[in-house]
């Protein structure tokens, strides 16, 4: 049996085949007929074995399990068997088994996890990986993709395969799990005393158990951990069910929204944590919280150093200190209820020691052992589970009637919808793994609640509700489809939308597709709805865009009936086009004016002679239009407006008027199209308005001739002709119209003078003879003897015309049996013209018999049924000699011809038939007329030739009706076929006709389509859309209808389906965001009530989150109407009157809530002077401003007895903090005088405020951690702004630095020292990481306040005053275990504190004191952390720049015993020796081989802004450059825009963050985009920026990571190396120089040995910053990718600096370090390059800034290269100078023009410029006689065309500054130098100097013409 046909049957649905296949199955594998090699490629295989189980009978459950568990062995198996989800598959298998199954599931799921052969580890689950990079010898593997699965094993000692594996790849998920980290057991203990308090029935306790993880727990834990034990996160969704219950439980559920929204928030700033290269680290296991990369490995420690200090023996250097901690660790026992800064006395048992001092450092580590990780990390929540289990738990919610309910969920969904952008990928829709359905059916379920939920608010508005729901239902409805579409947007692309069909779903977009208003306010998103709706329903949108062209044909009405009524002079054009557009939505609307004004413009058109004809033609479609509308009272109206208007022009009462003036009035009537219309159609409508009114019309138009001009009369003559057969038919001697038709065809005069022309009334005479009417008939006989008397030759021709003859004629054509014409028209014909020929000349030889001759005629006629033979006969002249032949039989000797008529008259019929332009020809003969109404009476007898004739004169006589495309537009000939002769539907019922004829015409093909059918009409949803339609149009607009006062007065003319009601109006006012604002604040102002305010908050509070929905925010409606409207009058009473009781503070909390979420939004474009009132607000009268609220008085702390009023007074000082640390952000941007001084002062009295929170009791341990958090939040804020000390009148700035530094030291101290430096556990790391950060801040600003260095001693932390430590202290020994903390950003910042105090030599001296108890001392440690590869390059960076300030101090050159400062210290344990100063120096960097590390550093540079992208799902994410990791040309190309929800969040380097925070509070995530100063030194000294080199302070660089989106090009990186960016290198750069400036000779040769400069120095291409600085300049992308380019460009602009500082001293040092040419060329490009580039247009002070700053170093390092090594260089640099000379000029130009405002800049172009021309001077003179082979300086500045101009303003701007400064300014000095070496070298300067400065440049000249 074939193998695949077995595997197939391992599916079917009968049990017995299925076992019988696995047993066939098995039995072959057993005897070798098969293997399992054969299997592996069997893809249904796998999915058949996981279905296996999914059966109702599911036999031989051990033999499938022990099958898969030999399968996956093999390792494809494994990875397909990952693939389709088998790892979660076999998870929720296993409860449900065997307890003897289990185990082999167990085997399975390991198998699973450990792949064998060096294959990559893949699951179900994707689990984040960084980049590698190769090491050196080590061939570079191609990166399928980014995932793998949970557990990234560290591969280095596995062989590598020479294939590289292909990973499984999950296309549903763009991120799934965070990096595991394990948990100590107090922190295992902290997280399940919280979950089993969710769980408790007791509602207080599970109210404060939220309050405390909000507060503490969740700014202490990594965000990810309440993922990896959810535990918490499933009670905090199961306490949503507590929504809908009474008793106050829907308090709890709040509770619980509030902490899964502030969880959502949390984790998205983790996941760009983890997306930051410069905290990607490689840390394994439990050694770094935050690092980039875990790895989930069982029980491994923290692997030392590669590179550890001399004898050092503990990875983590601790510190003696206390050992106090807490015993339950969850903040309850230490009074975490407390609402102030104040401490409550707790019981002081609770705490014991639990270690002695000897222990510190190793107390509660991880104990993995404790706990079954595996299963743990089985239980584990993946982000995209998260995220759609918030959505399935948290929208029900959305039904719960309660406004506050609705809006908190709503914004817990927002930051949910957020993270699912970054979760799950837009391929879940195709993914067929089991984790993709799965999540598919969830995302489906969601879609649908969704979608049932805007149903029933959208179903719930109505009359019988009261207002306050109408509000609640509508707005919920808005915000609810906002989310809804912008949720759409994220997970499903338009195009694959149709595999979306949720019902409910379906019917919600539809809703809102017909939505006026919704569509009005929010256009994008309607455009996103309708294109849902297109993809999803063809039916559906069908019906939209029929009532959308309703809408606008309405829109276009009310437009026409504006324009119509306006005075002065009218656009006709448009008001036609206009009116055209309006006929479509007649039959809804009806407003009959229009018709007439329709009427009247059409009227107007046509007087005129002169008009435009095409306007005329378009006004006369408008009026057929009307004449033929489908409904009968809109056609009435019409045909009673034309009748109006004839009635006006060409009534009795004109007789007075001239006559032409008036009566062209009529004239727009006067066309065939019309009359026909009104012939054909008006006249037989069935309705007697239409036809009365009809006959009305031409009535006066017959009878009018009178008052007619005869222009207009003979007009319309012209225009009836065509149209008599029709109207004929309505002859009739009974009625009057009918005998005005009668008198058309009568003669009047013997003369033959008649109404019509003579051959017109001959035809309608004779046509008169088809009337069904006898008397019609008799009449018809009457007219038509004149025609028959007054003939040409009458006498000579038969018959003669006496009575009997005559008697006949009444019914000669009336045909009892009418014929059916018909003709072959076949394609090919079986006659030949040859027979044609022959048969015609027989018929017209005279020699040949006439029987043979009428044989001949009859076989003609035969043939001539074959229409091809037509055009020969035509051309041989049949017609003619037929006519001939009918002629002569008529004279009165004919009688011999008449056996010749028949086949005559046929031949004739069947050629006239076939060929209109025949008929049209032969039916304006009167002589033919007549000589076939004499054939027919002479053959009356004969029925064949009088039944022929009878046809022939009915084919020639209605001629003129039967050509359809002359009644209508759009309808030509039809050309290929045989045109039918065809009559309209009003002839063929009104004349008796002889032949069988198709009719046309049943409908006028003028009328106008409907565009919405009866049935969609009475759909309430399409009436409601035009109905609103209408109203919005007829009154311009929303604005304009809703101002108006009584509505209903003045809809009185509308027709009642039109008129709006109360509900609808109301859904208006709620709907516009305008009216709806500022209908709030009118509400705040006029409130009675906290609860109307309260009511007005929320539903603005709606407004906001709409904004935010719709991507506004800043430029969004609430911004731009809030800043229109007096906000200032609402908001100002909460800002000036403290609350005074319980209610009022809630009340101010809700207040607080809304104006935090508005400047949320608008901070970056709120204005000045809202601010200022603000800060005004604040500091008017501190004490009863909202700044008291923060420091309450001891009575009221005492009061707070009432839980709930302690909750509320939490929530107070929350949203108070939050609200002030917004402000300090929204005050960095302000910048006149006022502002400035408003928010300096804020800052200090916040400062100050917030230290009074600090305050602390006797036991100093003892804090309310809430408010602590909070407190400590508010501080990073506050001192991270520069000079926020120095605003207080009542403190010095000093005195408040050092308040704030013992109280920060305290809470260090008693939150980390005293616990040994805190281990391993998570607790208390919020307040440690804000403390350290506010220490950084601090130490900034007691750099720039104090007056002496005094301050360092400061910062030493005391023992506690034991007896054997009572003399010393601990000093600033408490810093170094931050220094190797858990948590990055901790590390960071604490080193970041080192380098601020190490920056004088005080600090360092007290650092060096501090470290001498652990092993390598300060040196050896930093220096460790510097080389330490597994760490991220933000805490090695800070080391770097601590290294770099320990340098400054002088070091002893040799052993010197005495000397303060001895450097470094190394040991040499063999010998017993030991070596300070520069001696172990030397030695201690060729011990830890430094150099060698800093090339590996270059190597392993990313220059990406994010680790991974997460706009990209696709296989292949990473991308290797194949010109490896310095080719970065291309890179932009590969850079994705960013999406705007994801901000970067993690912390700054030590100048970054004294202006932007880097805690993690719920208020301030969103706020950690760091920003580089524009005047970043200005928080340093310039004594400390003037001394050797920077030292530390990393015063020019910024961290930031700036895009949200990494630019995938990076070379991969080593599992044993963390991210190396460009701010570490530029660090390092900063430590080499000033390692060159104290060991010059010996870092030469390191530098040499090393190639170190070379590979610094290559590797930033300029051609990467030159083109992200032009997109910034022409910016196409989103505007948060411009600013993460932006951030890019800062950090390789800055890193090029250092550089250029590093390789300036290296010239001074040793030139040959520089002169190469690997090294130097390429050097020179890319500094000529960055040179060129304008700074003018398109960038922001803060980029041009740095590029100021970067040219500085530029011009310093070429100017040093040429100064030095002039005659080596100059040439290379001439030829590098040459490619972009005019640029390079201009740039110096701009330099010149900033010699007031940066002066420095402008020296540094002028000695480079001066050193330059120098050096071409002195080649000049060496060289006259030589050719130079290159371009020269001067042929450059002389002879390219581009530089002339330039060299021209250079000289001119150079003399300027020349004449304006004075002659003792150092800038002129340079200024002169320059222009002298310009003048001595270039002809061009010469000239422009002599023509314009000759005079003030004379002396000058003397001294330059010297040079010549």
């Amino acid at each position: 049996m074939e193998l695949s046909s077995l595997v197939r049957k391992l599916g079917h649905e009968l049990a017995e085949i299925r076992e019988r296949s696995l047993k066939t199955l098995l039995f072959k594998l057993d005897h070798n007929l098969i293997s399992y090699a054969d299997l592996v490629h069997e893809k249904v295989l796998f999915l058949n074995l996981l279905e296996w189980f999914n059966f109702p009978v599911v036999p031989m459950k051990e033999e499938i399990l022990n099958f898969v568990n030999i399968l996956i062995k093999h390792p494809p198996a494994a990875q397909k068997m990952i693939g389709i989800g088998a790892v979660e598959f076999f998870s929720q298998l296993r409860p449900n088994v065997d307890p003897n199954l289990q185990a082999i599931i167990d085997g399975i799921v390991d198998g699973l996890f450990f792949l064998p052969s060096g294959l990559p580890s893949s699951s179900l689950s994707v689990c984040y990986q960084t980049r590698s990079q190769p090491s050196v010898d080590q061939p570079v593997l191609p990166q399928e993709e980014l995932f793998t699965g949970y557990f990234c094993q560290d591969r280095s000692h596995l062989p590598q395969l020479e294939i590289p594996p292909k990973r499984t790849v999950v296309k549903c998920l763009k991120f799934s799990t965070f990096p595991w980290l394990t948990l100590t057991s107090t922190d295992r203990h902290v997280l399940s005393s919280n979950e089993s308090s969710l769980r408790s029935n007791n509602q207080s306790l599970i109210w404060s158990t939220c309050e405390l993880l909000q507060n503490v727990i969740m700014q202490d834990f990594p965000a990810e951990i309440f993922l990896q034990r959810p535990k918490i996160v499933q009670s905090l969704l199961s306490l949503l069910n507590l929504a809908f219950g009474g008793d106050g439980r829907h308090r709890l559920a709040l509770q619980a929204v509030s902490c899964l929204q502030q969880l959502c928030i949390f984790l998205r700033s983790r996941l760009n944590f983890h997306r930051d290269p410069s905290f990607s680290s490689t840390e394994q296991g439990t050694a770094s919280q935050n690092s980039s990369i875990s790895y989930c490995q069982e029980a491994r420690g923290r692997p030392r150093s590669r590179n550890p200090s001399p004898g050092s023996s503990s990875p983590r250097p601790s510190v003696i200190g206390r050992t106090v901690q807490r015993p339950r660790g969850d903040g309850q026992d230490w009074d975490a209820a407390s609402s102030s800064g104040n401490s409550t006395q707790a019981n002081a048992n609770s705490r014991i020691s639990l270690h002695s001092p000897l222990d510190v450092g190793h107390i509660d580590l991880p104990d993995a052992e404790n706990e079954d990780t595996l299963e743990l990390q089985m239980k584990q929540l993946s982000l995209p589970q998260f995220c759609v289990s918030i959505l399935e738990n948290a929208i029900p919610l959305l039904r719960t009637g309660s406004r506050r309910v609705t809006m908190e969920v709503l914004e817990l969904l927002v930051e949910d919808m957020f993270l699912i952008g970054d979760a799950i990928s837009v391929n879940v829709w195709e993914d067929d793994s089991l984790f993709a359905l799965e999540l598919k059916d969830k995302l489906l379920l969601v879609l649908g609640l969704l979608g049932e939920t805007i149903l029933y608010h959208k179903t719930n508005v109505s009359a019988e509700q009261p207002e306050v729901m109408l509000v609640h239902h509508r707005m919920a409805f808005i915000s609810i489809s906002l989310f809804t579409v912008r949720l759409l947007q994220i997970l499903l692309p338009v195009e694959k939308a149709s595999k979306v069909l949720q019902k409910s779903l379906l019917n919600a977009l539809f809703l809102l597709s017909l939505d006026v208003s919704f569509s009005l306010e929010y256009p994008s998103i309607h455009e996103s709805i309708a294109a849902y709706l297109e993809q999803m329903s063809t039916e559906n949108y069908s019906i939209y865009k029929q009532a959308s062209e309703a809408a606008y044909s309405i829109e276009c009405t009310c437009s026409f009936m504006v324009e119509v009524h306006k005075k002065g002079d009218k656009n006709l054009s448009e008001l036609v086009e206009l009116a055209d557009e309006a006929l479509c939505s007649l039959p809804y609307h009806q407003h009959l004016p229009l018709l007439q004004e329709c009427i009247h413009i059409c009227s107007n058109i046509w007087k005129s002679a002169e008009a435009n004809s095409l306007l005329q033609a378009e006004g006369q479609k408008v009026l057929l239009r009307l004449l033929s509308h489908p409904l009968l009272n809109i056609k009435a109206e019409a045909y009673h407006c034309c009748l109006e208007v004839v009635k006006d022009c060409l009534g009795i009462h004109n007789i007075a008027k001239p006559v032409s003036s008036i009566c062209h009035g009529v004239h727009f009537l006067l066309h065939p199209k019309v009359l026909y219309e009104i012939c054909t159609f008006g006249l037989q409508e069935d309705k007697n308005e239409v036809n009365s009114t009809a006959k009305a019309i031409l009535m006066h138009l017959l009878k009018g001739r009178l008052v007619m001009a005869v222009l207009t009369w003979n007009k319309f003559i012209e225009a009836l002709c065509p149209v008599i057969p029709v109207l004929q038919g309505y002859a009739d001697t009974k009625d009057t119209l009918g005998n005005c038709i009668l008198t058309l065809s009568e003669t009047t005069s013997d003369k033959g003078e008649g109404i019509l022309p003579r051959t017109t009334r001959l035809r309608a005479a004779l046509r008169l003879l088809f009337s069904k009417k006898q008397l019609v008939r008799s009449i018809a006989l009457k007219h038509l003897t004149f025609h028959l008397l007054n003939e040409e030759g009458a006498n000579l021709k038969r018959p003669h015309l006496h009575g009997s003859v005559l008697s006949s004629i009444l019914n000669l054509f009336i045909i009892e049996r009418a014929i059916e014409l018909k003709l072959d028209d076949k394609t090919e014909s079986i006659f030949k013209a040859e027979t044609v020929e022959k048969l015609y000349d027989i018929l017209t030889s005279d020699a040949v018999d006439l029987v043979l001759r009428k044989s001949a005629a009859e076989q003609l006629a035969i043939i001539l049924e074959d229409t091809k033979m037509h055009g020969i006969m035509k051309k041989l002249g049949a017609i003619e000699k037929i006519l001939v032949y009918l002629n002569e039989c008529i004279h009165v000797d004919g009688k011999l011809m008449e056996s010749m008529v028949l086949p005559c008259v046929t031949l004739l019929r069947k050629l006239v038939y076939a060929d209109p332009v025949v008929r049209l020809s032969l039916a304006q003969q009167s002589s033919l007329l007549l000589l076939l109404f004499r054939v027919s009476l002479i053959f009356q007898n004969d029925r064949a030739v009088l039944t022929e004739t009878t046809v022939l004169l009915c084919l020639l006589l209605f001629d003129e009706v039967a050509r359809t495309e002359t009644w209508a537009d759009g309808i030509t000939g039809n050309d290929t076929g045989l045109p039918a002769f065809s009559l309209p539907v009003a002839v063929v019922r009104r004349y008796h006709l002889p032949v069988r004829i198709t009719a046309h015409h049943v409908v006028s093909p003028n009328t106008v389509v409907v565009p919405l059918s009866s049935e969609c009409l009475t759909m309430k949803p399409v009436s409601d859309m035009l109905k609103m339609a209408w109203n919005l149009s007829w009154y311009n607009g929303i604005e304009n209808l809703l101002q108006l006062i009584n509505y209903e007065k003045k809809a009185e003319t509308f027709l009642d389906s039109l008129k709006l009601s109360s509900e609808d109006i109301l859904i208006l006012k709620i709907t516009h965001t305008n009216y709806g604002l500022q209908d709030c604040l009118n509400s705040i102002i006029q409130a009675v009530s906290h609860r109307d305010v309260r009511a007005a908050l929320t539903r603005l509070s709606f407004y906001i989150l709409n904004d935010t929905l719709t991507l506004k925010c800043s430029s969004g409606s609430c911004g731009t109407t809030l800043k229109s409207f007096v906000w200032q009058k609402t908001i100002n009473r909460f800002l000036q009157v403290l609350p005074a009781s319980v209610e009022d503070e809630k009340l101010l909390v809700d207040v607080l809530r809304f104006l935090n979420k508005l400047l949320r939004d608008q901070r970056s474009s709120l204005e000045s002077d809202h601010l200022k009132w603000i800060l005004k607000s604040l500091l008017k009268n501190k004490s009863k401003s909202l700044l008291g609220l923060l420091v309450r008085p001891e009575s009221q702390v005492r009061d707070e007895i009432d839980e709930l009023q302690t909750a509320v007074r939490q929530q107070l000082d929350k949203e108070l903090i939050r609200l002030f640390n917004t402000l300090l952000f929204c005050s960095m941007s302000v910048t006149d005088r006022e502002a400035l001084e408003l928010a300096g002062s804020f800052r200090t009295e916040l400062a100050l405020k917030l230290l009074q929170c600090l305050r602390l009791t006797d036991a100093p341990h003892f804090y309310g951690l809430p408010s602590l958090e909070r407190t400590l939040q508010g501080m990073v804020h506050v001192t991270a702004l520069p000079d926020w000390s120095t605003y207080s009148a009542a403190a010095e700035s000093v005195i408040i630095c050092k308040k704030y530094l013992t109280g920060l030291l305290e809470v260090i101290s008693s939150f980390y020292v005293e616990w040994g430096g805190n281990a391993m556990s998570f607790m208390g790391k919020g307040v440690t990481k804000s403390t350290v950060l506010c220490l950084l801040h601090l130490s900034h600003e007691m750099m720039a306040q104090a007056k002496d260095t005094d301050w360092i001693s400061l910062w030493s932390l005391p023992y506690d005053n034991s007896e054997e430590q009572a003399a010393s202290q601990l000093g600033l020994a408490w810093l170094v275990p931050l220094w190797v903390d858990r948590d990055p950003e901790v590390r960071f910042t604490a080193l970041g504190i080192g380098s601020a105090l190490s920056s004088l030599e005080t600090g360092c001296i007290a650092l060096a004191e501090s470290c001498q108890n652990i092993s390598g001392g300060l040196w050896g440690t930093v220096i460790n952390i510097l080389l330490d590869q597994s760490e991220c390059s933000m805490v090695r960076r800070e080391a770097a720049f601590i290294l770099q300030n320990l340098l400054v101090i002088p070091v002893p050159t040799e052993d010197v015993k005495d000397c303060l400062w001895q450097g470094p210290c190394v040991h040499d344990e063999e010998s017993g020796l030991s070596q300070t100063g520069k001696p172990a120096l030397k030695a201690l960097l060729h011990h830890c081989q430094f150099y060698e590390h800093v090339n590996q550093m270059v190597k392993h540079c990313y220059l990406g802004c994010y680790m991974f992208d997460l706009n990209s799902s696709k296989e292949g994410n990473l991308i290797i450059e194949k010109g490896g990791i310095t080719d970065f040309d291309d890179s932009l190309n590969l850079w994705k825009a960013p999406s705007s929800q994801s901000q970067s969040s993690h912390s700054q380097s030590t100048s970054e963050t004294m202006i932007r925070s880097a805690s993690p509070s719920l208020g301030s995530v969103t706020e950690l985009r760091a920003i580089v100063p524009r005047n970043s030194t200005s928080f340093i000294p310039e004594t400390v920026v003037d001394r050797l080199m920077a030292q530390g302070q990393s015063d020019t660089t910024t961290t930031e990571s700036p895009s949200p989106h990494d630019s995938p090009m990076s070379a991969t990186l080593s599992k044993q190396c963390a991210v190396v960016t460009p701010a570490l290198l530029s660090a390092v750069c900063s430590l080499l120089h000033n390692l060159l400036v104290v060991t010059p000779k010996d870092t030469a040769i390191a530098f040499q040995q090393a190639h170190l400069l070379t590979a610094l120095s290559s590797l930033v291409s300029a051609n990467l910053v030159e083109r992200c600085i032009l997109e910034l300049k022409a910016p196409l992308g989103h505007p948060c990718h411009i600013e993460h380019v932006k951030a890019q460009v800062l950090l390789l602009l800055q890193y090029l600096s250092s550089v250029s500082r590093l390789l300036k001293s290296c010239l001074l040092v040793d030139s040959q370090l520089v002169i190469q040419d690997e090294l130097l060329k390429p050097l020179l490009g890319n500094t000529f390059t960055i040179l060129a580039i304008s700074s003018k247009d398109g960038l922001d002070t803060e980029l041009t800034s740095v590029l100021h700053e970067a040219r500085v170093d530029f011009f310093n390092l070429l100017a040093t290269l040429l100064w030095k090594t002039g005659q080596i260089s100059f040439p290379s640099v001439t030829a590098a100078l040459a490619n972009r000379c005019t640029a390079i000029i201009d740039t110096i130009c701009d330099c010149i023009n900033l010699s007031t405002t940066y002066p420095a800049l402008y020296t540094a172009s002028l000695q480079f410029l001066s050193v330059l021309l120098n050096e071409e001077g002195r080649r000049q003179l060496q060289d006259k006689q030589s050719i130079c082979q290159n371009p020269t300086i001067g042929f450059l500045l002389d002879h390219v065309e581009g530089c002339q101009a330039s060299v021209t303003q250079l000289t001119a701007l150079i003399i300027q500054v020349c004449e304006r400064k004075s002659s003792k300014d150092v800038l002129k000095e340079v200024a002169t130098n320059a222009l002298l070496s310009l003048l001595a070298v270039s002809k061009n300067a010469q000239k422009c100097a002599l023509e314009v400065y000759w005079w003030s440049t004379w002396p000058l000249l003397q001294s330059g013409f010297f040079f010549c």
